[in-house]
């Protein structure tokens, strides 16, 4: 299948990028910035969702690929995380480092003890080291001892370094300052499958049922589309669609179902992935692309196209077409394909840019690599696509 060689070069083309582009040979793990030109930025501070994404990305490279050079930089991940962002104090993982690894912003964000859970476990596949799957666990207690609200449920969003509470809970100045949100439930999600995977906890698949419950409670509404932000008591904040999330969260719950072997969930959650990508599917425009955010309180639509929202329309419409067998879905892939080849592969300097304004224009102000701008989520959409399509 044309689409299946395509994807394979790409995949290549995404790891080669980071193989060449990322190291940090001078101050160990990887550089913290490059702009949308590929130019280091010199300085610039470390995140931990950026490693634990690249720890993630070549845990799973490897797996597919079988090559000694994504071993070691899996391997060069973890020790990193391990050795600068791991808190032995007090538990979690630190926000920043600077360029040196020295601590900058110690915060605890329980998105990034997800992501760091997320690539631990990855990594435990390849790698086998009980350090690895120790500091998974270790985090999971964190995430369930200090941030799992047992009165109204769901997670809380950060916290101090010490656990104690913070006036600014966001991971982005775009962001609503609420106690809890879609993007971190969701990724909490994702973190505790994998964990499930190679940790088969009795506590552990309860709050990954209790999540899934929460999504269909309180986060995915009449329309199937997600509510973004709340407060403690679930009442949302903002009336904002992010067709990106609605069409991951779509595959990544149904995934959760079909890891923990339910049946009754699995069906509910088909039903659910099926709905929620039929509601994704209205931001697709007419290019092919899926739109980023309709802000329906203002009547507002966001045109940009994003370079991740794509991968995941990519995953979450695949998903759609093998649960349907309905070829609209498969259709939406394709056109999909075909607009990141025209308009986000960077084919000069490697990777995907950032993205596209709503005239096309690349969105010149954001990085090619960074804080936010990783290998995660178009690596797995490739290896996603790879697998869903070989085991046709």
């Amino acid at each position: 299948m044309k689409l299946i060689t395509e994807i394979e070069i790409e995949l290549t083309n995404i790891l080669s990028y980071w193989e060449e582009n990322s190291v940090d040979a001078i101050y160990g793990g990887f550089v913290g910035k490059r702009d949308n030109d590929n130019r280091l930025i010199a300085a610039s501070p470390k995140g931990s969702v950026l490693n634990a994404r690249i720890l993630w990305t070549f845990s799973a490279a490897y797996q597919h690929t079988n090559k000694s050079g994504h071993l070691l930089l899996a391997q060069r991940a973890f020790d990193y995380i391990k050795n600068n962002f791991y808190d032995i104090e007090y538990g979690g993982v630190y926000w920043l480092v600077d360029h040196q690894g020295a601590l900058l912003d110690t915060k605890k964000q329980i998105y990034a003890l997800a992501f760091t859970i997320y690539g631990l476990t990855e990594y435990f596949k390849i790698a086998k080291d009980p350090d690895a799957l120790q500091m998974a666990i270790s985090l999971y207690n964190d995430i369930e001892k200090h941030a799992f609200d047992p009165i109204e449920n769901g997670y809380f969003e950060a916290f101090s370094r010490e656990w104690q509470e913070i006036g600014d809970l966001r991971l982005s100045e775009k962001d609503a300052n609420e106690k809890k949100t879609m993007n971190t439930h969701l990724h909490i999600l994702e973190a505790y499958t994998n964990l499930y995977r190679v940790w088969k906890n009795e506590n552990l698949a309860g709050q990954i049922s209790n999540l899934l419950f929460v999504f269909e409670k309180y986060m995915i509404d009449e329309d199937y589309h997600l509510n973004l932000f709340m407060n403690e008591k679930w009442q949302k904040s903002q009336h904002i669609i992010s067709y990106g999330h609605d069409i991951e969260a779509s595959w990544l719950m149904l995934e959760a179902a079909e890891v923990l072997g339910d049946k009754n969930l699995i069906n509910k959650f088909t039903e659910i992935a099926i709905k929620m990508a039929d509601a994704a599917a209205e931001g697709l425009d007419d290019d092919g692309s899926l739109r980023y955010e309709y802000n329906v309180s203002e009547n507002h639509v966001i045109r940009e196209k994003h370079w991740w929202v794509q991968a995941e329309a990519m995953v979450g419409f695949l998903n759609a077409w093998q649960l349907t067998h309905d070829d609209k879905y498969k259709n939406y892939v394709e056109s999909l394909w075909d607009f990141i080849k025209k308009y986000i592969l960077d084919k000069k300097n490697g990777e995907w840019y950032w993205g596209r304004n709503e005239n096309l224009s690349l969105m010149l102000d954001d990085d090619k690599l960074g804080i936010w701008k990783c290998p995660y989520h178009n690596s797995r959409a490739c290896l996603e696509i790879i697998s869903r399509l070989r085991n046709i």
